[in-house]
């Protein structure tokens, strides 16, 4: 009976310390896993330069060995520390984490999977579940809300802009010529979509008159819609900022649900007590 006590009290620890920012040790967990996900970027970046992988290539791999042996520990010290494994190996950061370091171990297996060492960069995704400081817990869970509540209106919106690209990519196959570049309908949809957005790469320009008062109309229709799910997300903040809810970096121990409410007593996603 002592052992099992003993050994559930060793996984409670370990799940306070990796899984909650609010303890001590917990903020420094994470203050030195974000300080390794940004060192290891770099070396991801570093060994991309030939001239620098070349003269250094032996210390960048030792490095890289270091922190991939790291986040190995870690990895499997969030799997042991949860009641309910699985639901953090099949969660999104379960899969970005393991995605992330197991390239490292498959370069020496599989010839040729080098390449694979470039996925070491999603190892940055991580920062968003390191970032959940408590004074920014609150305004990140609302901000969540308000784009999910406005999810099916911005839905309309792209439905929209996607019907209007269509109709003025059509038009300006019809008006243009293809020593202009409109040669087909879908690429002529990608001058009106690229314009819509005004990005403007200028790879296609209409060259007629009735072509270039079209293309005004639709750049100047791009700065009214880029307002428009910058409004509807704004608008929806705001009513989330009336219903605000304070919130805390306590993780679920059975499924490892976050941001649970400060007096929670247990878990809204699975109903385990706290």
């Amino acid at each position: 009976m002592d052992t099992n006590n003993k050994k559930f009290s060793w996984r409670e620890k370990v799940h306070e310390v990796i899984y909650e920012a609010d303890t001590p040790t917990g903020k420094w967990f994470d203050i030195i896993l974000f300080l390794l996900i940004i060192i290891s970027v770099i070396l991801v970046m570093l060994e991309s330069v030939k001239e620098i992988d070349m003269e250094y290539h032996e210390t960048l791999l030792v490095l890289e060995w270091i922190i991939t042996i790291f986040f190995s520990i870690e990895y499997i010290a969030r799997i042991v520390s949860i009641r309910k494994p699985f639901k953090y190996i099949f969660s999104f950061y379960g899969i970005i984490d393991f995605i992330s370091t197991i390239p490292l171990y498959i370069s020496y297996i599989v010839a040729g999977s080098q390449v694979l060492l470039a996925v070491r960069a999603l190892r940055l995704l991580r920062v968003f579940r390191i970032l959940k400081l408590v004074q920014f817990l609150g305004e990140a869970s609302q901000l969540r809300r308000a784009l999910r509540a406005s999810r099916s209106k911005i839905a309309v919106f792209i439905y929209v802009v996607l019907i209007l690209s269509v109709i003025m990519g059509t038009i300006m196959y019809w008006v243009e010529s293809d020593e202009a570049g409109f040669t087909s309908i879908p690429r002529s949809i990608y001058w009106a979509i690229v314009t819509l957005t005004t990005v403007g790469y200028g790879d296609i320009a209409p060259q007629t008159s009735l072509g270039q008062l079209i293309a005004t109309v639709v750049m100047i229709l791009g700065y009214g819609i880029i307002a428009v799910p910058t409004g509807i997300v704004t608008a929806e903040f705001t009513i989330q900022g009336k219903q605000k809810v304070h919130v805390n970096t306590q993780a679920c121990k059975s499924c490892s649900a976050e941001d649970h409410r400060d007096n929670a007593g247990h878990c809204y996603n699975c109903g385990a007590e706290l």
